[in-house]
């Protein structure tokens, strides 16, 4: 049976988190983004931290924690304090990790509290501005006769360019080399600078270069086409029968993070997903919001897990891993 002593310190504990919890957030909130500034989730980041910013009444900064494929910031939430000012916004590398990583500083699926599923962004596969085929038809073939000489860039194991590199190349048959680089941005700025050949990025990176003409698109990896590049077939309208990467996004608070304070955080998330500027820009982006269905702990949770039940099987056949 508790004792009296017992029983008054928990009340007070109660008392105490509700009282943070009624106060919350009284201080700006840090949105971890395990990347470099410049790439696809900084860039989702940035988009969301404006609407959160306006439905919970305090300013979100983005804080960019890159390296060891994004497992570094993610780490660096998973140890944070739990009182919701530290949220992480991690892709499908979130499922990759366990594979990917010989020995990850953190657990998956039990360091963390769920907030919800944020946004699906499709990705695109680029070619440098002056590489030869025009077409995904061309590309195949000359793939096939080249490989020797061309390489593919992603940003870093087990990134979403590095994953749907290994997709694509084991699809069509072709294994290139291979450069990885601390962030998307940077490969990006040598794929239009030509120093690169392929690679294969998010829509919310790619559509800007896209429409600038800087780098060559050869099709979407979504099954559908995406509406801000109508003209732009996908992969699999192509060809490449059920090749379809779309990039999922999450939104995660520390283990421990007081239920009304993750209650708050859900329902700044439902109205962002909700938010009519927040869709429009990410629209324009090439991406969109999940329904609000999606965008609560239950939904993330078991697609997280899902996810790293789907994923593991593949890298582990692929031989991919870190220490």
């Amino acid at each position: 049976m508790m004792s009296r002593l017992s029983l008054c310190v928990a009340s007070s504990l109660l008392l105490i988190t509700g009282a943070m919890a009624q106060d919350y957030p009284s201080k700006p909130i840090t949105l971890i983004v395990p990347f470099a500034a410049g790439g696809p989730t900084d860039t989702l980041a940035r988009n969301l931290g404006v609407t959160l910013t306006n439905s919970l009444k305090q300013t979100i900064v983005v804080d960019n924690s890159g390296g060891a494929g994004g497992t570094i910031g993610i780490n660096k939430v998973a140890k944070a304090k739990n009182d919701g000012y530290t949220l992480l916004l991690m892709h499908i590398g979130m499922s990759t990790s366990p594979a990917l990583y010989r020995k990850l500083p953190y657990n998956t699926l039990n360091d963390f509290e769920y907030i919800g599923q944020v946004a699906d962004v499709p990705m695109t596969l680029l070619g440098k501005k002056g590489l030869a085929p025009n077409s995904l038809k061309d590309l195949i073939p000359y793939l096939r006769a080249n490989k020797s000489k061309l390489n593919y860039a992603n940003a870093g194991l087990g990134a979403a360019s590095h994953l749907c590199g290994l997709l694509f190349m084991s699809s069509v048959g072709v294994e290139l080399t291979t450069i990885a680089y601390k962030g998307t941005a940077p490969a990006m700025t040598d794929l239009i600078g030509g120093q690169v050949d392929l690679m294969c990025d998010q829509t919310t990176n790619t559509t800007a270069q896209i429409k600038a003409g800087t780098v060559k698109a050869y099709g979407v990896t979504s099954a559908q086409r995406v509406p801000s590049l109508k003209e732009l077939p996908t992969l699999a309208e192509q060809g490449l029968k059920n090749f379809e990467v779309v990039v999922w996004h999450g939104l995660y608070a520390p283990k421990g993070t007081p239920k009304p304070v993750q209650d708050k955080l859900v329902a700044a998330l439902q109205s962002a997903v909700q938010d009519a500027t927040f869709k429009a820009r990410l629209a324009e982006l090439g991406a969109e919001p999940v329904p609000v269905s999606k965008a609560n702990p239950e939904s993330l949770r078991n697609h997280l897990k899902a996810e790293v039940e789907k994923w593991g099987p593949i890298i582990k056949k692929a031989g991919v891993y870190a220490d």
